[in-house]
C-alpha cells in the first residue's frame, strides 16, 4: 500500500519540532508494515525530509495545488494527515473540499474527515458535547463581522475568543471590553480557515487539565497520560508550565475527567491519538470541555516522551486498521499498545520563549501561544523536576533566583505575580522567598496552593544533585523493558543494569 504523509511545514511560534518527531515515527511505523511511504513537507531542515525516512520525499509548499501534483504523480492509495499538526489537518480538509480525494481515489486514513470537522468546527463540536451530556462554557458562534458587532454589547466581559482551524490559538485572545472584542474578533475571522470563531464565557482562574487518549477502529480506548497546567486558565497550554501526571486533582476528579475524555473520543469516532482539554473549578467538582485536537498534537510529543509510549507510531498503525491489542509496545517488547502507561515519577515541562532575542516584544501570556520551544525534566518529585527544567532552559537564570525580581518593590512584585509572563515563575519564587503567604500568592496568581508550597520548598531547600539512575519504561517496573531510558535522581538505589558511563 502506498501512503502519502503530510508534514507540518515550517517551524513557527506554536509549532516547533514536535511534529517532525511525530512524522518520523509514523513513517518508520508504516514502513515496518510493508507500506511504501511518500512524504510531502515544505521544511528541508527536518529529520522527516531525510531521504532515508520515506521512499519518496517532496520538499514542496503545503498547498492544495502542490499536494495534488504529488498525488497525481505518485498515486497513493491512502493519505495520513493527523501527524502534521494543524497544517496537515487543514490541508486534508482543503483537499477533500476541492474534490482531490475523489478525483484520484485517495482514502483518508485514521480519523475520518467527518470526525475532524466535528472536532474543529466550533458549532458542530459544541452541539455534539451537549448531545452526549458533556458541559461546555456558554458561548456564541461568530461567522461574520455583523455577527461580531451584534455581540459587543451582550456578552459578559471578560470573554475568550477562539477561532476555528488555527494553530496555537492564533487569532484568539481574552477580551476585557467591547473594543478589545471587536479588534480580536475581526483578526480571528481573517485568520480562521473557515472564517469562524467562538466567543466563550471566561473561565479565568480555573485549573486547566489535558488528557492524551488513543482509540482504534474497534472502539478500544486508553488514556496515555494526563497533564496539569501549573498556570490557570487564560494562558495557552503551550505557554504554561505543565506537570504529568496531574498533582492536585483528587481521585474522584481524575476519574471523572478521564471518563469524560474517553466518552468524547468515542463520540467523535477518532481513530488514533487525540488531545482533550478541560477546565476544572478549583473550589468544586464542576468542569467544562474546552476543546479537542483530533490529531497528534504538541502535547502528544510531551506525553510520548514523558511516558515512553510511542503515540505517533501507534497512531500510524491504527491508521492502517490495526487494533491496540495487536500493536506491540516497542519499549517493553512484551506488552501491547492497549496497556496504559504507569508513571512512578514526575515530569515538568517549561516553555522556552524568544523574548531574549525580541526584547521589545509583549511578554504577557494569553490564549495565543508565544513559545518557540520547551524543556522537559523528569525526577521522583515535582521540586526535583522543576529545578532540573529551569537549569535546562538555557537562559540567564539557572535557578529560581532572579536579581531583577529581587530589586522589585512590593507593589511591582505583586503585579509580576498577578500578570502571567515568561518570568512569572521567578516572581512567584521571589514572593515566597520574601515570606508572602501561600494564600496571598494564590489570590494574586490563581496558581494552586500545592504548587506554591512546592516552589516555596524548592526556594528554601533546593533539591540535592542527582546521584542515581531510575528507569522510564511505560509500566513502572511491572514488566521487563527491552529499550528503556533513564533519568537521574537523588536516591540510593539505581535501576541501571550497567554503569551509564
Amino acid at each position: 500500500m502506498k501512503i502519502l504523509v503530510i508534514g507540518s511545514g515550517p517551524i513557527v511560534i506554536g509549532q516547533a519540532a514536535e511534529f517532525d518527531y511525530a512524522g518520523t515515527q509514523a513513517c518508520r511505523a508504516l514502513r515496518e508494515e510493508g507500506c511504501e511511504v511518500v512524504l510531502i513537507n515544505s521544511n528541508p531542515a527536518t529529520i522527516m525530509t531525510d531521504p532515508e525516512t520515506a521512499d519518496a520525499v517532496y520538499i514542496e509548499p503545503l498547498t492544495v495545488d502542490f499536494c495534488e501534483r504529488v498525488i497525481a504523480k505518485e498515486r497513493p492509495e491512502g493519505l495520513l494527515a493527523t501527524l502534521g499538526g494543524q497544517t496537515g489537518l487543514n490541508l486534508a480538509s482543503q483537499l477533500a473540499a476541492a474534490g482531490v480525494f475523489e478525483k484520484y481515489g485517495v482514502r483518508l486514513l485514521g480519523t475520518k474527515l467527518e470526525s475532524i470537522q466535528m472536532a474543529e468546527d466550533r458549532e458542530l463540536f459544541r452541539a455534539l458535547m451537549r448531545e452526549i451530556g458533556e458541559p461546555v462554557p456558554e458561548s456564541w458562534i461568530v461567522e461574520s463581522e455583523s455577527d461580531l458587532e451584534a455581540l459587543l454589547d451582550t456578552v459578559p466581559y471578560p470573554c475568550i475568543v477562539r477561532p476555528a482551524y488555527t494553530l496555537g490559538g492564533t487569532g484568539g485572545g481574552v477580551a476585557y471590553d467591547r473594543e478589545a472584542l471587536w479588534e480580536i474578533g475581526r483578526k480571528g475571522l481573517k485568520l480562521s480557515m473557515r472564517s469562524q470563531l467562538m466567543v466563550e464565557r471566561s473561565l479565568l482562574g480555573w485549573k486547566e487539565v489535558e488528557y492524551e487518549v488513543m482509540r482504534d477502529s474497534a472502539g478500544t480506548c486508553i488514556t496515555v497520560c494526563n497533564m496539569e497546567n501549573l498556570d490557570p486558565m487564560g494562558v495557552h497550554t503551550g505557554d504554561s508550565i505543565v506537570v504529568a501526571p496531574s498533582q492536585t486533582l483528587t481521585d474522584i476528579e481524575y476519574h471523572m475527567l478521564r471518563t469524560a475524555s474517553l466518552k468524547i473520543i468515542r463520540a467523535l469516532g477518532i481513530e488514533g491519538g487525540c488531545n482533550v482539554q478541560l477546565a476544572v473549578n478549583p473550589d468544586s467538582f464542576d468542569y467544562y470541555i474546552i476543546e479537542v485536537n483530533p490529531r497528534v498534537s504538541r502535547s502528544s510529543a510531551l506525553a510520548s516522551k514523558a511516558t515512553g509510549y510511542p503515540i505517533a507510531r501507534v497512531a500510524a498503525k491504527i491508521a492502517l486498521g490495526m487494533r491496540l491489542d495487536e500493536i506491540p509496545n516497542s519499549i517493553t517488547g512484551t506488552t501491547k499498545a492497549s496497556f496504559e502507561p504507569s508513571l512512578d515519577y514526575c515530569v515538568v515541562k517549561i516553555p522556552r520563549w524568544p523574548f531574549d532575542k525580541f526584547v521589545s516584544g509583549d511578554r504577557t501570556l494569553g490564549t495565543q501561544m508565544k513559545a518557540t520551544g520547551e524543556v522537559m525534566a523528569i525526577d521522583r518529585t515535582f521540586e526535583g523536576a522543576l529545578v532540573k527544567a529551569v537549569a535546562g532552559l538555557e537562559v540567564r537564570n539557572k535557578d529560581l533566583d532572579d536579581l531583577g525580581y529581587r530589586k522589585a518593590t512590593e507593589e511591582e512584585l505583586a503585579e509580576f505575580v498577578r500578570v502571567p509572563t515568561d518570568g512569572r515563575l521567578w516572581a512567584l519564587a521571589e514572593a515566597l522567598r520574601r515570606g508572602w503567604t501561600i494564600a496571598e500568592v494564590n489570590r494574586l496568581s490563581k496558581v494552586d496552593p500545592w504548587f506554591l508550597e512546592k516552589i516555596k520548598g524548592a526556594v528554601q531547600s533546593p533539591p540535592p544533585n542527582p546521584i542515581a539512575y531510575k528507569m522510564v519504561d511505560t509500566c513502572a517496573g511491572e514488566f521487563d523493558s527491552r529499550t528503556p531510558y533513564y533519568y537521574a535522581t537523588c536516591e540510593a538505589e539505581s535501576d541501571m543494569v550497567a554503569d551509564p558511563s
